[in-house]
């Protein structure tokens, strides 16, 4: 894995969460669709949140702090195509859903400082992490650093799209 380019793309995805954050009103952010599911608020309370839960993650297998136990083929196929099998909708798990929230837009600026400055500390070990250490990811199994660091790219991508659908949603109701 070029961790680099895997760094060059988060960089530039996070950088489309920000410019979309500056244009939003603090009532805006936080208002919820009329089809329902998540605010823009709730989009970056979770991928943020779980952003930074990845890095721990990736941080552990970085200490050694995990198993040696195989990465599942499906597992994978999405981490070498880099998206999530289209067509499907996901349920976040339980234990990262209760952690959702609405927060307000100096909240979710805090989150993006936050996930950047640890993602800058952790990049420079994950090449000399061990790759057959791995902890485990509530759905896709277990993931060693370099793994970790692609599965938040392609989250992090996955929400982005989420955040898209959002806007449309949105501009329907006002037409």
């Amino acid at each position: 894995m070029n961790t680099s380019r895997v760094y060059k793309s988060i960089t530039k995805i996070v950088n489309a969460y920000k410019a979309k954050l500056a244009l939003k009103s603090e009532a805006g952010f936080v208002l919820t669709p009329s089809t329902g599911g998540w605010s823009y608020s709730e989009v970056y309370s979770h991928i943020f949140d779980s952003s930074l839960l990845s890095l721990l993650a990736l941080n552990n297998c970085i200490k050694g702090d995990g198993e040696k136990k195989p990465a599942q083929f499906a597992t994978i196929m999405i981490l070498f195509f880099g998206a999530l099998p289209p067509g499907k909708k996901y349920k976040v798990p339980k234990r990262l859903a209760d952690r959702v929230k609405k927060i307000n837009l100096m909240a979710a600026a805090q989150f993006i400082t936050d996930f950047e400055l640890q993602l800058v500390q952790v990049l420079p070990q994950i090449k000399k992490a061990d790759p057959k250490i791995r902890t485990k990811h509530p759905r896709l199994g277990y993931l060693n650093a370099g793994q970790w660091l692609r599965f938040i790219e392609i989250h992090l991508n996955h929400h982005l799209k989420q955040l898209i659908r959002i806007e449309k949603g949105f501009k329907k109701q006002k037409a």
